[in-house]
């Protein structure tokens, strides 16, 4: 007698083949996903061509900034009070440059992460990159030092010095882009719409820009926020003593400009400081690039503590700011009291 089988209705051996066929769709469709997942994370990009992005972003969030302001159609709202008890505004100004800065570095590389201090639904699919290289990026900066994509942060502020810009006190105002690489500054740029100047720097590359040829530390002149202060007075004189001079500004990229040599300008004329000071929170698309560009020249911005900034992940630093060029920045974070930011 032949042994006893297995039988399967006709019903049976769909239901059966089925079930095969979603198995090895399964399988293959996962073997898929795998290969590109490593394919996407393959992609990389070159350092020089997302300088030439970020000038261009800043450059075109610049004019609208320049252009909302002549027109004196501000449409100013409130996003709410600070920590410290501000307003926070937001104007037209501000969303016409965000739109033009994301959509053009979004667009142009949509692997990278885009963070920006504004949020809108606007999208443009046509804003693209130009390809043109200044002629001072292209003399300074090498072609072909690549990074992955995935490991790219971009930081942008559209509108930097808003309060600012609302009392037309204009030579307060840029417009920043920051490109981090696993967390590290590596590209800085920071654009003055109402002089057309912009400072740039690659970390281990060159830059536009450089330290003045002599600094003070005892004491130092020491620039600090006109708008987000805190108790900052008593701080810095508590570290450097009652006659240390201390310069109120507004605007992050305003303050770390302060430390460089820069052009004379009769439209927007830039302070000198020493050291730059912050001790409320503050968001890291008002830093990033000022880090970058001060890290490109030799100098540091840390934590008041003296601890790196993480330029990935979370928007807030909560940890205060001291930035320093040209001199021993260790010197400035000793003299420097205790303080939790958190607590003030």
């Amino acid at each position: 007698m032949a042994p006893m089988g297995i039988r399967l209705s006709p019903l049976g051996v769909g239901v059966f083949c089925l079930l095969a066929v979603g198995i090895i769709y399964h399988l293959y469709a996962g073997v898929i996903s795998s290969r590109l997942s490593a394919f996407r994370q393959k992609t990389n990009v070159d350092l020089r061509d997302l300088l030439a992005v970020s000038v261009e972003a800043a450059v075109l969030g610049g004019k609208e900034v320049k252009k909302v302001r002549s027109d004196n159609g501000l449409q100013e709202q409130s996003k709410g009070k600070t920590r410290e008890g501000a307003n926070d505004p937001l104007t037209l100004g501000d969303l016409q440059s965000h739109r033009k800065m994301y959509n053009l570095i979004h667009n142009t590389f949509p692997d990278v992460t885009v963070y920006s201090e504004e949020h809108d639904n606007v999208v443009d699919k046509e804003a693209t990159w130009s390809r043109n290289l200044p002629a001072d990026i292209l003399e300074r900066i090498e072609k072909g030092k690549e990074v992955p994509a995935d490991s790219v942060t971009v930081w942008i502020d559209p509108l930097d010095a808003t309060q600012e810009y609302t009392e037309n006190l204009v030579q307060y105002v840029t417009t920043m882009v920051c490109v981090a690489v696993d967390g590290k500054p590596v590209i800085g740029v920071i654009h003055q719409p109402f002089t057309g100047f912009t400072a740039w720097a690659i970390v281990g590359q060159g830059s536009n820009v450089r330290p003045r040829s002599s600094y003070k530390i005892n004491p130092p002149s020491v620039i600090v926020s006109r708008s987000h202060s805190g108790k900052v007075t008593s701080y810095i004189r508590d570290a450097f003593g009652n006659n240390t001079k201390i310069t109120p500004a507004g605007g992050a990229g305003y303050k770390v400009l302060t430390l460089l040599e820069m052009p004379a300008s009769e439209t927007a004329p830039i302070e000198q400081a020493d050291v730059y000071i912050h001790i409320t929170f503050i968001k890291k698309w008002d830093i990033c690039a000022g880090a970058a560009l001060l890290t490109a020249l030799g100098g540091h911005m840390t934590t008041l503590k003296g601890d790196h900034i993480d330029y990935s992940g979370s928007e807030l630093n909560k940890e205060g700011l001291a930035a320093s060029v040209g001199v021993d920045h260790k010197t400035i974070l000793e003299k420097l009291p205790n303080w939790d930011p958190a607590k003030n």
